[in-house]
């Protein structure tokens, strides 16, 4: 199984949590594609992200919680990679059956992301216009992978949770979705 990590992260080097996490996946051999090292212009080579897409059968789209969102150039990446024609739509089924997992951190805990917490949604609630979006484009949505309290997290939790991370990322997809 080929696995691809696109890491949208504005300021990787500042983050101790993305560090920790793209460093167990690099371990494990998954392949890393920072968006942000990649186009600091923000012009995307579609041609480029594309084929990154179909020679992968397991894409973790990992980013930090901005604004209850994904960071910009990770919007724009959906928006000009996924066309029409392509990912979706008449003739556009080349992500049909591609596993999808996303992989965020927040600063938050968890109990500020529960239903009628401080956050008032749960993570998978605010992660649903990103599932749809993949859905759409009849992809496989895994669970995703949470990094809570990033901020108050010792750098032995940080490794703690990236080596379950870089764990979960090769499980058997039966595993993932039983």
């Amino acid at each position: 199984m080929k696995i691809i990590a696109i890491l949208a992260h504005p300021d990787l080097k500042a983050s101790r949590a993305n560090r920790a996490l793209c460093q167990e996946l690099q371990r494990s051999g998954v392949l890393l594609h920072d968006l942000y090292g990649a186009y600091p212009d923000w012009k995307i080579d579609v041609e480029q992200e594309q084929k990154l897409l179909l020679e992968h059968d397991r894409i973790i789209l990992q980013f930090p919680l901005y604004w209850y969102s994904s960071p910009p150039l990770l919007k724009k990446w959906f928006d000009d990679v996924l066309e029409y024609g392509w990912a979706y739509g008449t003739g556009g089924d080349k992500l049909k059956g591609k596993a999808f997992m996303v992989a965020t951190t927040t600063g938050g805990s968890d109990k500020e992301y529960r239903s009628g917490g401080f956050n008032r949604y749960t993570l998978s609630e605010l992660l649903r216009p990103i599932e749809r979006t993949l859905t759409r484009c009849e992809a496989e949505f895994l669970p995703p992978f949470v990094t809570y309290n990033t901020t108050k997290a010792t750098d032995a939790e940080l490794l703690q949770d990236a080596r379950r991370y870089a764990e979960i990322v090769r499980m058997p997809l039966e595993l993932l979705i039983s």
